[in-house]
């Protein structure tokens, strides 16, 4: 085979190996989501929530596991990737499995339930310290090369701040046109322990731990998700074209959420709706994940972004502002979608999008290197 017809054949989407990733991610989580409502079933309790957090890692580890062990031409093969960033895949592949022995322990033993998850939040932090430690004994090129670069500060302030930014707005809107009821803050301080201190400085603390320390802490889970979706599967599909890949890639990115919504999350008592308001929803932040993705490079970032867009919305309705209707109101419902809407037109019209030609495209979990931090 000559170089023009390896060009065409590297640059064309492999739907062996897309469609492989497919059905191993929803065999699990889809099979996870059903153990979850024989078992408990969804609600506010630890128990979900661990179980929950297990399916956010569950598009990683079938990626990893596919382009390590399996796909051959993948940049992280084990036998042609021998830098020491391959040490955080294998580590995260077992950190996936130890949350597996946890979700097992939590369905044997349910009363116990908080001591499993506490200890899954635990390994959260070990992963960012095992990242860390390579981080510092590796190369910059090393971590282009597993598609695991950084990310300038200003991006991560740039791009924290306008999703933060538009869920403050969301709220405010949502008082504005009176879609909810505002919060008790001062009782919430009471109920947490914290009566003595002002309502604005449990609010301000609050807000620190949500828009900061909570979805720094959470990269690891939030980096489940996007290392599938925004790395693996965003990097084979946008080979379709940029705009039609991201947009195939926030449709299945829906999908793998119905489940979950048919048993009450995010929507509650609304399934059919919540299924066609996800659907709108995944689908618009997936052309903003994946324009972050696109224009820097970076992961840990979209996975930083993607933690502080689960932890921000759930900050201001239960301290600020509580919505009556998730369907019918800002953020996450109906016309927070349609708020969304211009944010992707504009960024859309960004040259990012612009598709290269067939010799200037990159394989899929490779980062532009210039962007590397």
């Amino acid at each position: 085979m000559n170089a023009t017809n390896e060009t065409q054949n590297t640059n064309r989407v492999n739907w062996r190996q897309v469609g492989l990733f497919i059905l191993l991610t929803f065999t699990l989580s889809w099979g996870l989501d059903l153990l979850l409502e024989l078992t408990s079933g969804y609600g506010s309790n630890p128990q979900s929530l661990l179980l929950l957090q297990l399916q956010m890692l569950l598009p990683a580890f079938s990626a990893i596991l596919l382009s390590a062990f399996f796909f051959k031409g993948s940049p992280i093969y084990f036998r042609s990737f021998k830098e020491r960033p391959r040490w955080f895949f294998y580590f995260y592949m077992l950190f996936t499995l130890v949350y597996v022995a946890l979700a097992v322990l939590v369905v044997i033993v349910p009363a116990q339930a908080a001591i499993f998850s506490a200890v899954g939040s635990s390994l959260s932090i070990l992963a960012l310290l095992v990242l860390l430690g390579l981080r510092g004994f590796s190369s910059r090129e090393a971590f282009a090369s597993a598609g695991l670069v950084g990310a300038k500060l200003r991006d991560w302030v740039l791009y924290g701040l306008g999703f933060a930014g538009f869920y403050a707005l969301s709220t405010a809107l949502n008082a504005l046109f009176k879609l909810g009821q505002p919060v008790d803050a001062s009782a919430l301080a009471a109920q947490s322990g914290m009566s003595a201190v002002s309502t604005g400085t449990f609010l301000l603390l609050a807000a620190v731990q949500t828009v900061l320390v909570a979805p720094l802490l959470a990269i690891p889970i939030a980096f489940g998700e996007e290392y599938g979706w925004r790395s693996f599967l965003q990097g084979h599909l946008t080979r379709l074209g940029k705009k039609r890949g991201v947009l195939l890639v926030g449709l299945i990115w829906s999908v793998w959420h119905y489940p979950v919504i048919l048993m009450g999350h995010n929507y509650p008592g609304q399934p059919v709706l919540g299924i066609l308001m996800m659907t709108a929803y995944t689908t618009a932040l997936a052309f903003i994940l994946g324009y972050v993705m696109l224009k820097t490079g970076s992961i840990w970032l979209v996975a930083y972004l993607h933690a502080l867009n689960n932890q921000a919305f759930s900050y201001l309705s239960a301290l600020i502002y509580k919505p009556d209707n998730a369907v019918l109101s800002f953020g996450g419902g109906l016309y927070g979608v349609l708020l969304l809407v211009p944010i992707v037109l504009l960024l859309l019209r960004d040259p990012i999008w612009r598709d290269a030609s067939s010799s200037e495209q990159a394989l899929p979990q490779t980062a532009p290197l210039q962007n590397a931090s």
